[in-house]
C-alpha cells in the first residue's frame, strides 16, 4: 500500500521553472487501490466511461467550430511557455491541444484509467499526465533538464532511449525523466497499463486557468477514478512555483 501523503509531499518545482512561468501551478492526484481492468466502464454505472468520453468529443468540436486550437487560451498560454524554453510549439504540441485536436474527430479507446483522465483534459481544457506510481524512484521533480537524464520512449516501433535537451523543461525522479518539454510526451517506464494499481495525475495549470477551475478538474478526475476500484484512496497537492 502507497503511502499517498508522504509521496505527495516530495514533490517540487524547481526555482529555474518558476523563472519561466511564475504563474504556473500543478495540482498532483495520487490514487490508490485501482483495479486493473481492460473494461473502460468497469465499476461505474453502464456505459459512463463511453458517455465522458463522448462528452469529451463533443466539447471538443464544440470549441473548434468557430475558434482554431492554437488560439483557445490555455492552449495558447502552454505555446507560449514552450517558446520560454526553446520549443517549438508547432512542432511539440502541449498534450492539451494534440488532445483537443484528436478528440475533435474521436478520441481513442485506450484503458480505463487513461480513457477518464483524456476526457477530464478536453472538458476542463487543463494537460493531464498519468504516471503509474509504483515505477517511480524517488519524489516527482518539475525541472530544467541538464541533457544527460535518461527518457525510455519507442521510435519507429523499437524502445529507445533518449535525452532532454539541456534546459527543457521535464519531469523527472532519482532515475530519469518521466515526461518531456513539460506535458508533451510521458515515457514508457512509468506509463499506465490495464495492470496500474497506484497512479499519479499530474495536472497543469498556467493563467488564465484559475486556482478554482484547476480545482474542479481534479474534483471530477477524482469523481470518475473511484469507479475504478472498491477501496479506491486519494490524496491530492496543490503545488506553487517557490517564491
Amino acid at each position: 500500500m502507497t503511502d499517498l501523503e508522504s509521496f505527495l509531499a516530495g514533490a517540487s518545482i524547481d526555482e529555474a521553472v518558476a523563472a519561466l512561468r511564475p504563474d504556473y501551478r500543478v495540482l498532483l492526484v495520487a490514487v490508490d487501490g485501482l483495479t486493473p481492468s481492460t473494461d473502460s466502464t468497469t465499476g461505474a454505472p453502464d456505459g459512463a466511461g463511453e458517455a465522458l468520453l463522448t462528452s469529451a468529443e463533443a466539447t471538443a468540436q464544440q470549441l473548434l467550430a468557430d475558434t482554431s486550437a492554437e488560439e483557445l487560451p490555455h492552449v495558447a498560454a502552454w505555446r507560449d511557455a514552450y517558446r520560454a524554453f526553446g520549443a517549438k510549439p508547432q512542432r511539440t504540441r502541449n498534450s492539451l491541444e494534440a488532445l483537443v485536436r484528436r478528440a475533435a474527430s474521436g478520441l481513442p479507446r485506450v484503458n480505463p484509467l487513461t480513457d477518464v483522465y483524456n476526457a477530464i483534459s478536453v472538458i476542463h481544457q487543463v494537460p493531464i499526465g498519468g504516471e503509474d506510481m509504483t515505477a517511480y524512484v524517488g519524489a516527482p521533480r518539475l525541472v530544467r533538464a541538464t541533457g544527460a537524464e535518461h527518457f525510455d520512449t519507442v521510435a519507429d516501433g523499437q524502445p529507445v532511449v533518449e535525452h532532454p535537451d539541456p534546459g527543457e523543461v521535464v519531469w523527472r525522479d532519482d532515475t530519469g525523466a518521466t515526461c518531456r518539454r513539460w506535458n508533451w510526451r510521458q515515457g514508457r517506464r512509468t506509463q499506465l497499463t490495464v495492470d496500474t494499481t497506484s497512479a499519479l495525475f499530474i495536472l497543469d495549470a498556467l493563467e488564465p486557468m484559475s486556482d478554482d477551475e484547476l480545482t474542479a478538474a481534479g474534483e471530477e478526475l477524482v469523481d470518475h477514478l473511484r469507479w475504478l476500484g472498491t477501496e479506491v484512496r486519494v490524496a491530492t497537492r496543490l503545488v506553487r512555483p517557490p517564491t
